[in-house]
Formats: structure tokens, C-alpha cells, sequence
């Protein structure tokens, strides 16, 4: 996560860290046995490596928002969603690092966890953290504030969010002066209302985005030239269609941009849960019920296939009718996009396969 004193740390001086040090020294912080702030109950702690499935880690995870909720009166989707958004944007592990035994992907850094004049960056001393204004809390009730203790990382993420209120404004207030990212703000909200709705983490389905049949046609051609508005690559994969033919929702998502796209013409933009941008380009108009922060699942009609496009609003028929595809993921602060055919072939099969064992049963 970003530093929430990234700006303190800029403006505080030598002459400050010497003080505090001397001031921390001298008053035996370590032996202050104080209570935890709120006195809320506390929550217990897992390990990843406890469980022998992705759904067992679903589970666990679930049940550990769920405890936390009922400790603190904070919806489990919020801390869902906050954490969905870290594990989504985390960077690679190095090779040679150790696995994470962790069931969530929140990291904080050692300066925000124990306090960015604090001269122990490793502290876990939820008094000696507290005086130096750092954000770690002992939420498993072992007396230690550990940022590798799930259940004391969700604590002091809840103790931050219980500073600004419990209304769903008030939620997105204290993502935005956590993070200081308006990009992050709207990732973890979209990400509570998916949760929110559905009541459950696993929203991993998919749909091919066309009616299956022989009236389309489609191969890879990303990163092929385009010259029109300028040189470019095309990012993204083209399915040649029948004029009207039905566009759908590939995934689970919330709806994010709808309207004209000078290059895209009438498009729809949707965000998944796994903060990818499905992009469908070129439409001819879109389903009425589908409107910006609407929630749409697998298979969902969203619009129908176009040739619109290359132009001002309403300029069509500068190409054969098709549905422009693309996908996108959001590393935090840039977003990227990458060849979407793999995905759409694989989910084409998926649904004949689907097809055929359904034909087989009756």
C-alpha cells in the first residue's frame, strides 16, 4: 500500500528523528503495556498453506472478513475488496524468495506499520508503534502487531477506516487518503459493489463475447498496424459478424465506460474482478438496460455488432461490420493491454464443451 505519510516524511527533519529517538529511549516505550485502542474483539489468524484448495483458501479468507466484520461493524466485502485490489496489482515474487504463508495479499510498508520516525522498522509493540503514529494494531490478540499476521494486517486497515465513519462515502474517503490514488479509490469501491451483490468471492466465470455458431470468424491479429488517427498497433482481436449480431458480457463486472470512443465508435468498457478492462468496440447500439455502474455476469447482452467508429459521433460504415475486442490490466498506475485471442478461444471451447455435455445428458 502507499505510505500515508509519505508527505510527513518529506517535511520532518533530522533534527525531529534525533528528538523522537532520544524522547522513545528515555521513557521505556517497550514496557507500556496499554490496551489496543478500540478494545473490539479480536480475531484469529490463518496460514495459506492450512488448506489444499483454491476453494479451501476462498473459504478461509471469506470467513476471515467475515470475523473481522463482526468484530469491527465494517462490511466483509470492504475488506474483500481492499485486499482483491493488492492481490491484484502485487508484483511478482523474485524467484529466489520464500512462498507467503499469508491467506491476504495487504502489505504495508515497515515506515507506515511502525511509524516513519519509529528507529525499530521492525517494531511490533502495539504501544511502542502507537507512539510513533504507525499504523499496525494487534487484531489476533497475542500482543504483538505483526504485518505478516493477517488477522492483525485487517485489524489496522479496519482501525484506519473506523477514523472516517461506516457509510459507503465515508469508506471511499479513507481509501482515498490511504492510497492518495483516484485510480485505486474506484478499483476497491467497484470491487466492494461486485462482492456486495453477488455475497461471495469467486466470480472467476466467463462467456465467449458472440453467439456460438458458424456467422463469425476471427484470428489473432495483435499488435498489426493501424494508420488511421496516427500509427499504432491494434490491441485488441477483431470477431467479423453479422451486422446486429448480439454482443455479451465475457465476464462478471461492473460496467465502467459507455459511449463514443472516436476510434472505437459506440463502445462499452466492463472491469472485472480481477481488474481487467474488457473493451467492446464498434457497435451498432447498445442493450437499454445496460447502464455506466451496472453489474453484468457471463453471457449478459451488453450491444450488438457494428461498424462504427474512425470518426465524430455516428460515423459508421468506414469498415465491415465486427466487434472489437480488447483486454486491459491495471497495475496500479499504468494500465496495459495484452492479446485477448488465447482467452477467447479458450472460452469458445469451454462453452462448446458445455454444450456438448449438456446435449449428452438430455
Amino acid at each position: 500500500m502507499l505510505s500515508l505519510f509519505q508527505n510527513i516524511i518529506i517535511r520532518r527533519t533530522m533534527l525531529c528523528l534525533c528528538a523522537a529517538v532520544i524522547l522513545w529511549g528515555g521513557c521505556g516505550i517497550s514496557d507500556i503495556t496499554a490496551a489496543q485502542g478500540s478494545g473490539l474483539p479480536v480475531v484469529n489468524n490463518s496460514r495459506v498453506d492450512s488448506y489444499s484448495s483454491s476453494a479451501d483458501i476462498g473459504a478461509a479468507r471469506k470467513e476471515l472478513y467475515e470475523q473481522m466484520s463482526a468484530a469491527t461493524g465494517i462490511p466483509w466485502f470492504r475488506f474483500a475488496a481492499v485486499d482483491q485490489y493488492e492481490r491484484t496489482i502485487a508484483k511478482k515474487s523474485k524467484p529466489d524468495s520464500p512462498a507467503t504463508t499469508r491467506l491476504t495479499g495487504i502489505t504495508i510498508t515497515p515506515a507506515v506499520w511502525s511509524g516513519p520516525l519509529n528507529p525499530n522498522q521492525g517494531d511490533t509493540s502495539p504501544a511502542s508503534i502507537s507512539f510513533f503514529g504507525g499504523f499496525g494494531r494487534d487484531g489476533s490478540g497475542d500482543g504483538l502487531a505483526d504485518p505478516e499476521n493477517d488477522a492483525d494486517v485487517l485489524y489496522s486497515v479496519a482501525n484506519h477506516l473506523l477514523q472516517y465513519g461506516d457509510s459507503a462515502n465515508d469508506f471511499s474517503i479513507a481509501i482515498w487518503e490511504y492510497y492518495h490514488n483516484g485510480r485505486a479509490a474506484q478499483r476497491i469501491n467497484q470491487f466492494a459493489k461486485l462482492f456486495e451483490h453477488f455475497g461471495r468471492l469467486d466470480l472467476s466465470g466467463n462467456a465467449f463475447p458472440l453467439p456460438l455458431g458458424n456467422l463469425y470468424s476471427y484470428r489473432s491479429t495483435w499488435g498489426t498496424g493501424r494508420s488511421w488517427g496516427g500509427a499504432r498497433i491494434h490491441e485488441g482481436t477483431d470477431l467479423f459478424a453479422p451486422q446486429g449480431m448480439t454482443v455479451r458480457s465475457t465476464c462478471y463486472g461492473i460496467v465502467e465506460t459507455k459511449g463514443w470512443n472516436r476510434y472505437g465508435g459506440w463502445r462499452i468498457g466492463i472491469r472485472d474482478i480481477e481488474n481487467r478492462y474488457h473493451y467492446y468496440a464498434h457497435l451498432a447500439g447498445y442493450d437499454k438496460s445496460v447502464s455506466r455502474g451496472d453489474i453484468v455476469t457471463p453471457g449478459q447482452t451488453i450491444g450488438w455488432v457494428g461498424s462504427s467508429g474512425y470518426g465524430n459521433p455516428g460515423t459508421q460504415g468506414k469498415f465491415p461490420p465486427h466487434l472489437h475486442y480488447g483486454i486491459y490490466r491495471d497495475r496500479g498506475i499504468i494500465e496495459w493491454a495484452f492479446d485477448p485471442y488465447p482467452l477467447l478461444k479458450q472460452w469458445e471451447n469451454k462453452e462448446y464443451k458445455a454444450l456438448k455435455n449438456k446435449k449428452k445428458v438430455h
